[in-house]
């Protein structure tokens, strides 16, 4: 017989979520469990545990596993992954310039070659040599390696061959360029490329470590994974592009809130540890994002759903600005652990060290922050400068006081250096812990957090007095902050979708006039056409007063603290394939977009054939993803303008797409 019980799975920057899913009756148990991100297996295992537990169901009645995660979103915000060596066949150092190419690619190394080709595929030739050159030290230097040719959509095959070169030599992880878009546009292209490069390790531990975890466990049964559009690819693919899994865990979310409120028209917003997600839901999909999403302040070339993602959740990182006469709190982009989870993991060591702080006369300039390792395979600091080596090997896996770890001034930035790499995390108050000591949250060590904002309630403002009059008090301003920026966040995202994007809430005078209420004879206020669906473990104590905020309703569902799991087991598989057909010259049309160029006399024998190439690759890919029996769609778009009265064909493209349901194992 066919099980109808499936295990959804999110791995997010705080909790791993867990439900047990049947067709017909819905959530069957859910739990969490903290994301242990030196070792996955630990938060995957203790929430799958929790709801075989409660469900009593045997694993042998499990017929799918589908996994969302936040965890290569959270990565681009917060400036993380592996160093990566970024290979550019027939660009120039001045096309690093455009779309954010030079400020991500950072410190990492590039080679640049000779070669590339057309628009129709034509070659220049490809010179290998500085490649082989580079290539016996650079191997030592990173963890992957990414590769973008010029015009590779139309033919890879130089990518192909660098990439076999490159394979031959260091056995490191490469991504191509033309793997991961079919669409023009070099520089963004090779973003797209350098960031899945990034993200290849860590997205391979999280899902090696799950397939671990499942094998043990007795678990036999497909495992799929969320993309950035809500659809479902399987887990061997998701290994290989990891770029399509940003936004995974947003993308499930969306899936999951239209499956649990049934409205087909709202905004949904999902608040993390690390990051709030904003979305539109209209007519009960969430529009796709045309140009390619943006995570960490970078346009990529991945379709996913049209999702603005901030750097604000109740793990963002507290800033006070104390040069003003009143001091001004800002929150995040950066996530730390918040005191009250570090002393929860790591025992009396974060209390007896906050302390000892505040038995000080004078507030220290680093009181309150400890860092911490990530216990992230010893392979990911390769390439690590020795003052950063250095004082990497005196943090271990035990929190340690920043006032005894930083010795000199310089050291905090190579500290920031650790943590931006993925290797070091940072311990220290948060909206979390202010929510701890208000009594809206207690799962965590309440102590901790009272001691933290104790000392950060010390710092004094531009006039000489205290930020707070209290630790109740400054955590009140906190919580107040989160309020703000979510509904600046949420309003940035309406004005966007209105076409009215260039309107910063946070430097309106207006807006912040009418969010603060703030009476003259001229009455401002600010509203939403369709209710806020809130979305989170955390959602119930931050969202009705951000919705009373935007004088909306809020929405938020019994189970908004597992909606991504939930989205994650009820999505679809959807594969789509474009295959191009161009005229260098009349009577000569071009096919790409294969494994080769194809070039033909008579035009429509060119579209014919690209038409069955499309559906065939589409259904093919669908149905290699697991779906069971799927559908196609085929849309046709051709530029054929008329010169000198008769039509000359630009560009023709045959776009193929295939979706169905995953096929549940048989049982």
């Amino acid at each position: 017989m066919t099980s109808s019980i499936m295990l959804g799975i999110d791995t997010g920057g705080t909790y791993t979520d867990a439900v047990l899913f049947h067709e017909k009756r819905g959530i069957l148990a859910k739990a969490k469990a903290l994301t242990t991100r030196h070792d996955l297996s630990v938060g995957i295992s203790g929430a799958v545990e929790a709801v075989l537990d409660q469900s009593g169901i045997g694993v042998e009645s499990i017929g799918l596993v589908s996994l969302s995660t936040t965890l290569a979103t959270n990565a681009l915000v917060e400036g993380q992954g592996g160093r990566a060596g970024l290979v550019m066949i027939g660009f120039e150092p001045e096309d690093l310039k455009r779309d954010g190419l030079q400020d991500a690619l950072g410190t990492d190394p590039v080679i640049f070659l000779p070669g590339g080709h057309d628009v129709h595929g034509n070659e220049t030739p490809l010179d290998l040599a500085a490649l082989e050159l580079a290539l016996p030290a650079l191997k030592d230097e990173v963890s992957s390696f990414a590769i973008a040719g010029y015009f590779a959509v139309r033919n890879p095959s130089h990518e192909n061959r660098v990439r076999d070169l490159i394979r031959e030599s260091s056995h490191l992880p490469v991504t191509c360029s033309h793997e991961l878009s079919s669409r023009l546009g070099g520089p963004r292209r090779a973003l797209t490329t350098l960031l899945n490069a990034r993200l290849v390790s860590m997205i391979d531990r999280l899902i090696g470590t799950c397939e671990t975890f499942l094998a043990r466990r007795g678990i036999d049964a497909p495992m799929m994974v969320v993309r950035g559009d809500g659809a479902l690819i399987s887990a061997t693919e998701a290994k290989l592009r990891p770029i399509e899994t940003i936004l995974s865990g947003p993308a499930a979310s969306l899936v999951g809130a239209r499956h649990l409120t049934g409205l087909d028209a709202a905004v949904v917003s999902d608040i993390g540890g690390t990051t709030t997600d904003v979305a539109v839901m209209e007519d009960g999909r969430p529009r796709l994002d045309a140009d390619g999403a943006v995570v960490g302040g970078y346009r990529t070339m991945v379709e996913a759903v049209a999702m603005r993602t901030f750097g604000l959740g109740g793990d963002s990182e507290v800033h006070v600005d104390e040069r003003g006469l009143v001091a001004k709190i800002e929150l995040g982009p950066r996530r730390l652990v918040p005191l009250s989870l570090a002393a929860t993991l790591h025992g009396p060591v974060v209390i007896e060290a906050l302390e000892r702080q505040l038995r000080a006369a004078h507030r220290g300039r680093h009181a309150g922050r400890l860092a911490v390792r990530t216990g992230v395979p010893e392979a990911l600091s390769a390439g690590l400068s020795a003052q950063e080596a250095a004082l990497y090997g005196r943090i271990g896996t035990t929190p340690v006081a920043l006032d005894e770890l930083l010795t000199v001034t310089p050291q905090k930035a190579t500290l920031d250096k650790l943590v931006s790499r993925g290797l070091v995390h940072l311990c220290g108050i948060t909206p979390s812990d202010a929510m701890h000591l208000l009594g809206r949250q207690s799962q965590w060590s309440r102590a901790a957090a009272d001691l933290g904002l104790q000392l950060a309630a010390r710092a004094k403002s531009g006039s000489g007095q205290p930020i707070a009059s209290s630790a109740e008090d400054l955590a009140a301003m906190i919580v107040a902050r989160l309020t703000r920026q979510s509904a600046q966040a949420i309003l940035a995202t309406a004005l966007a979708e209105d076409g009215l994007g260039d309107i910063d809430p946070a430097k309106s005078v207006l807006i912040e006039r009418a969010l603060g209420r703030q009476r003259g004879i001229l009455r401002l206020s600010l509203s939403l056409d369709r209710p806020l669906i809130g979305l989170g473990a955390s959602a119930p104590v931050y969202y009705p007063a951000i919705a009373e905020a935007l004088s909306v309703s809020a929405t938020i569902p019994a189970d908004a603290d597992v909606a991504n799991a939930v989205g994650a087991v009820v999505g679809q598989i959807r594969h789509t394939v474009t295959i191009f057909v161009t005229s260098p010259e009349d009577g000569i049309f071009v096919l790409s977009g294969g494994a080769q160029l194809r070039r033909f006399t008579n035009r429509e024998e060119a579209f014919a054939l690209a038409r069955a190439m499309a559906s065939e690759a589409a259904l093919g890919h669908a149905r290699d993803n697991g779906a069971g029996d799927p559908l196609l769609s085929l849309h046709e778009e051709i530029d054929a303008p008329e010169i000198e009265g008769a039509p000359r064909l630009i560009e023709a493209r045959f776009i193929a797409t295939a979706s169905g349901r995953p096929s549940i194992a048989m049982r």
